[in-house]
């Protein structure tokens, strides 16, 4: 006792680090989970009958057949798709990448994206495709 005063404790859970932390990942999933739909309409090439189809929770960039670069449904160049996955990469670091190539796509335009993402040091990257009609 100090001056006549009793010292008491807090012994309550504190619940607003708890809420900061779940508004921060409500707004990270709110933000990625768009792109990690299939993206665009596109006409992949077949591969036999074992097609690479692509994990439900890859990442999803597709080439159309004009070139064009898009991360879902969302058009950008080829570096800001890199700077995307980058910055997706530090959420997630066992990231999937999915590269969608229209049958159409100049095939520079598919190995510049994907060379861009290895080069960034992504492992998990894959060309998907469609099986063949039998």
């Amino acid at each position: 006792m100090r001056n006549g005063r009793r010292r008491t404790t807090d012994t309550g859970i504190s619940l607003t680090p708890m809420i900061d932390v779940m508004t921060v990942l409500l707004a990270v999933f709110m933000v990625t989970t768009p792109m990690m739909t299939n993206g665009i309409d596109l006409d992949l090439p077949n591969a036999g009958n074992s097609a690479l189809t692509g994990r439900d929770h890859a990442i999803q960039i597709s080439v159309d057949a004009n070139g064009n670069y898009y991360v879902g449904e969302m058009r950008m160049s080829r570096d800001d798709v890199i700077r995307r996955a980058i910055a997706m990469r530090m959420e997630n670091p066992e990231l999937t990448i999915m590269i969608n190539g229209d049958k159409r796509a100049d095939y520079g335009a598919v190995m510049s994206v994907m060379g861009g993402l290895k080069d960034a040091g992504f492992q998990r990257v894959g060309l998907r495709t469609r099986a063949a009609n039998k």
